[in-house]
């Protein structure tokens, strides 16, 4: 598979980061010699210094007319958008163009690019805003992850002394008729596959697996029965995903949004619903401002700003004032590490969601919902299996499936369940995978 990626900033780092381990033909292009040197330093890929002055031989070059894969991650929407077309002229497959415009959702202008030749529009903000729509259902849970809109939810929960199955082995506390499924365990600075000798330890962060009926009981076990539901949301930084995320706001929520800056208070009053939405023009970093707002009230926080020490520290403070959740927008991939160490509640960076959206697009089996988990280096994804695929030709338990992966749970039917060591894998099953230290191109040979 070749892959061009035009765009050597976050994304596309990240991008070559995630294809590099499925050791595929990759190509990025770049105005900035330092972005690709150190690219090339760091993955074993073929980078193209240019400028958009000759994009014609530039992609030529590149090798366009046999990409699979052509990817516009560059800052400009225009730009990105022209080169797809430009790139699908030229033979590429599938092209994805990275845009910074709400209005091109809109079903008639994606059909309009689709048409010109551009396979995927993809617009971070929005990848980001529904990301945290789904955090603000559960206030105990730091991540969740919905698969077939519930059927299975994959939940992240940080274990506190309230935990009820502290320091007791998993062997002796689940069987294979359990309704929750550990997968993995983030504990200090490593990913534990967990064994049924493993046992929970306060502090961990801890993967559960579980159905929709069994996510109240799975509250209780772990001592969560304290957090009550999110009413009142207070967001600072009234950028575009803040905006996206208040009006995406399921009913019953109410949100107050702090913003800086004067001019775009007056054009944040345009674009969202003052009956549930109040504009406040403050600093909400401010905890005398907070507390005017009466702070106590909020049952979520989410720090919005461009600044990834100012959201870490913002979410610190939101929750030294006894908010139960809190929500910060990393930008910046080197304080993903810290921001993960530190209990701010849930991480969001818009550039891991937009590769991980973009990298299954390159994955040969049925494979959607892919997501890249960065706190604990792993990748989870659904699978669907095809008729005839490995995965449906023995019991789970005779599969040889590999050590660092785990099957987490199935949905057949309508109907979702969990996966242990009996389950019989069908063709058109969907599966959730959790895959830490194996490729995930390796767990879809199972599936294809």
């Amino acid at each position: 598979m070749k892959v061009i990626i035009i765009g050597a900033g976050a994304i596309g780092t990240h991008l070559a980061d995630l294809f590099s381990k499925i050791k595929q033909d990759i190509v990025i292009i770049d105005d900035d010699e330092d972005k690709l040197e150190r690219i090339q330093a760091d993955y074993d890929l073929m980078t193209i210094h240019s400028s958009s002055s000759t994009p014609i031989q530039v992609l030529k070059d590149a090798g366009v007319k046999r990409a699979d894969l052509f990817i516009a991650v560059t800052r400009d929407e225009n730009l990105n958008l022209s080169l797809c077309v430009l790139a699908k002229g030229l033979g590429a497959r599938q092209t994805v163009a990275k845009v910074e415009n709400a209005e091109f959702l809109d079903p008639m202008v994606t059909h309009a690019f689709n048409t010109a030749g551009i396979s995927s529009i993809i617009y971070p903000d929005n990848l980001a805003a529904l990301d945290i729509i789904n955090g603000l259902k559960l206030t105990w849970v730091r991540q969740r992850w919905e698969v077939h809109g519930g059927l299975l939810t994959l939940l992240d929960i940080k274990v506190s002394e309230n935990c009820k199955i502290l320091n007791q082995p998993f062997k002796d506390i689940f069987t294979h008729d359990s309704p929750y499924h550990v997968v993995a365990i983030k504990r200090g600075a490593s990913t534990i596959i967990p064994s049924g000798g493993d046992m929970l330890r306060t502090g961990d962060y801890v993967y559960f697996m579980t159905t929709r009926e069994f996510v109240p009981s799975l509250k209780h076990i772990m001592g969560k029965d304290d957090e009550t539901e999110v009413k009142n949301v207070f967001i600072i930084g009234g950028g575009k995903t803040a905006v996206r995320v208040v009006n995406m706001l399921p009913q019953g929520m109410t949100a107050k949004i702090f913003e800086n800056d004067t001019r775009r208070c007056e054009q944040l009053i345009d674009l969202v619903d003052t009956s549930r939405v109040m504009v406040i023009n403050a600093d909400g970093r401010s905890v005398a401002n907070l507390m005017e707002e009466n702070i106590k009230s909020a049952q979520a926080f989410i720090a919005l700003t461009g600044n990834a020490e100012a959201n870490i520290l913002a979410c610190i403070t939101a929750k030294q004032l006894g908010v139960s959740k809190t929500i910060a927008m990393i930008e910046n991939m080197d304080y993903m590490d810290i921001a993960g160490n530190v209990d701010i509640g849930t991480i969001i960076n818009k550039q891991a969601l937009t590769a991980s959206h973009i990298y299954q697009l390159l994955l040969k089996g049925d494979v959607r919902n892919m997501r890249n988990l960065m706190t604990v280096n792993a990748d989870v994804a659904e699978f669907t299996a095809r008729p005839g695929s490995r995965i449906t030709h023995k019991k789970v338990s005779d599969l040889n499936f590999p050590g660092e992966a785990e099957l987490g749970g199935l949905v057949r039917d309508g109907k979702g369940m969990l996966v242990n060591g009996d389950t019989q894998i069908s063709a058109g099953d969907t599966v959730v995978v959790f895959c830490h230290g194996t490729d995930i191109g390796q767990i879809e040979k199972y599936f294809i």
